[in-house]
């Protein structure tokens, strides 16, 4: 981790103090905030401050230089130029390792494997954090959604340590209109902000970590060396792990920002409820999801030109939202793999959309031998001699038709049927499932591992007796707390603010120390920071 544990507190103790005092100071604000989250991003490797500090200037000169051109034509060369300039740097720091040995890979079998190319590059924490969020600042300069800020917010956004190593990923239009104004500490939301971290550090250290500890990092690390039952009781555990992680760390995020007057946007919302593939893309990594369908969905054309060029946009958008993940080809596929559940979601939606009158003319020609092209559906009408319809016969008691004006029926004729409703827990249980398998793809180091996960997953029948019920249990309790509505935790959090800040206090100690208490020993680094 970039800090320890205890480390951490002390940093923020001392940063949260200084932060209020210089608060009614913007710009003395400013320059303290952006000397400690260079200090918070260097305590592992101070060169990376660097990087770091080129990305913001190079933003900074590549907005300034939208904003001033005088014609689209030379504003839309200063967006190319610096969305260029971004990618080159991703790319370098995170990706060049991967298709170079790609490339030798391919190229070996026939002896012209560039090997002189390979260099190992460390990879900068948070770079994909901040280079979307920065690409987002000079995008939205560019559409005249957002104007250029000074430099000192540019540089405070881009820096901001809550969130700049491992997200959520907040736009400049969320995070900088709020260095303009000076929150009043007296409406602080104090007992959310606290409420927020303890339930991010539970999730992350007694959570996430007993899963990994005990059940996720063994059976992925040799799926040969277990039984079915380890390795399906592992996926979903590694389900439950990624999830506890990764919102954990936004919950601290979140909470820790907060505490500095600042709102970050949320980044989760009960994703394992979904039920469909769609809504757990709407619920799981939202600032991520909303990125990516801002700034790669709908600029290559969205679903605007037809079901095809919707499906290969979909496509292209989850398996650049899988590579961005990491320099993996497991992480492509596992995008793919989404992209395809998408597609196919999409598919079935709009063949269970389409009217019933909507047919092949086969199907027509067909309804027309067997006498069922009627004004009425596909019911056959016989009418009898005093003109009342045969069908209206058999309800003798039927009180007589309210007559249709002209407009109704025409709104009837033209409106489609209502969708038909499918069952909401049959769909999160697949979905569910979907996404779990997707979770093996995204672990494994490779596609070997991947096969053999899977395949003995259901070949190798039995146990090999890792499973505990404790495990299972954490699984089951964790899983069963994402159908717990929302107002369940606002109710605890506004009884708790109305406790005496002394209880308060003495609570939140309490805590920290069955948080030590149950937590395993040693802490791992959250999962999202390799990304």
């Amino acid at each position: 981790m970039l800090f320890p544990t205890m480390s951490f507190f002390l940093f923020f103790l001392v940063v949260f103090g200084v932060s209020w005092r210089l608060r009614p100071y913007p710009h003395s604000w400013k320059l303290f905030m952006l000397a400690v989250s260079y200090l918070f991003y260097g305590w592992w490797d101070w060169r990376f401050c660097f990087l770091l500090a080129g990305s913001t200037v190079g933003n900074i000169v590549a907005a300034h230089r939208v904003a001033a051109a005088a014609t689209d034509k030379g504003r839309k060369r200063a967006l190319i130029a610096g969305v260029v300039f971004n990618l080159v740097l991703l790319g370098f720091f995170k990706y060049y390792g991967f298709f170079v040995e790609s490339l030798v890979s391919a190229l070996e079998p026939v002896g012209l494997a560039p090997t002189t190319l390979l260099v190992e590059i460390a990879l900068p924490v948070g770079i994909s954090f901040f280079t979307f969020c920065a690409l987002s600042y000079v995008i939205d300069v560019y559409r005249g959604d957002f104007e250029v800020a000074a430099p000192i917010d540019v540089a405070v956004y881009l820096s901001f340590f809550p969130h700049l190593v491992a997200g959520p990923i907040v736009r400049a239009r969320e995070f900088l209109p709020q260095l303009a104004r000076v929150p009043d500490p007296n409406a602080l939301d104090a007992t959310r902000a606290v409420h927020l971290i303890a339930r991010g550090l539970f999730k992350k250290v007694v959570i996430a970590n007993f899963l990994a500890q005990s059940i996720v990092d063994p059976v992925f690390a040799s799926p040969n060396s277990f039984d079915s039952w380890d390795l399906f009781v592992g996926a979903y555990a590694y389900a439950v792990q990624i999830y506890a992680d990764f919102s954990g760390y936004t919950d601290i995020a979140i909470g820790t920002a907060l505490l500095l007057g600042i709102k970050f946007p949320e980044n989760f919302d009960r994703p394992y409820i979904a039920a469909t593939i769609q809504d757990f893309w709407r619920r799981w990594h939202m600032t991520l999801s909303r990125w990516l369908r801002d700034y790669l969905y709908i600029p290559l054309g969205g679903n605007r030109n037809g079901r095809r060029a919707e499906y290969r946009n979909l496509m292209i958008t989850m398996a650049l939202g899988g590579l961005w993940h990491g320099a993996r080809w497991t992480f492509v596929i596992w995008g793919v793999y989404h992209g395809a559940g998408l597609i196919a979601e999409h598919w079935a939606q709009s063949r269970r959309d389409r009217p019933l009158e909507v047919r092949s003319p086969k199907v027509e020609a067909l309804r027309e031998q067997l006498g069922l092209r009627t004004s009425h559906g596909d019911v056959p009408v016989v009418t009898l001699p005093d003109g009342q319809p045969a069908n209206a016969a058999l309800a003798p008691d039927a009180q007589p038709a309210k007559p249709v004006l002209p407009e109704e029926a025409e709104t009837q004729a033209t409106s489609p049927p209502p969708p038909r409703r499918s069952n909401p827990w049959l769909g999160r249980l697949v979905t569910f499932n979907f996404v779990v398998v997707g979770w093996i793809l995204f672990r494994s180091e490779s596609f070997t591992d991947a096969w053999d996960y899977l395949r003995r997953l259901f070949t190798a029948w039995g146990s090999s007796g890792e499973v505990t019920w404790l495990i299972v249990a954490t699984i089951a309790a964790s899983l069963a707390a994402q159908f717990l509505p929302k107002k369940v935790g606002l109710m605890l959090e506004w009884r708790a603010s109305h406790l005496p800040p002394i209880v308060q206090g003495i609570g939140f100690g309490v805590f920290l120390v069955a948080l030590d208490i149950l937590g395993p020993q040693g802490v791992a680094p959250f999962i999202y920071f390799q990304f």
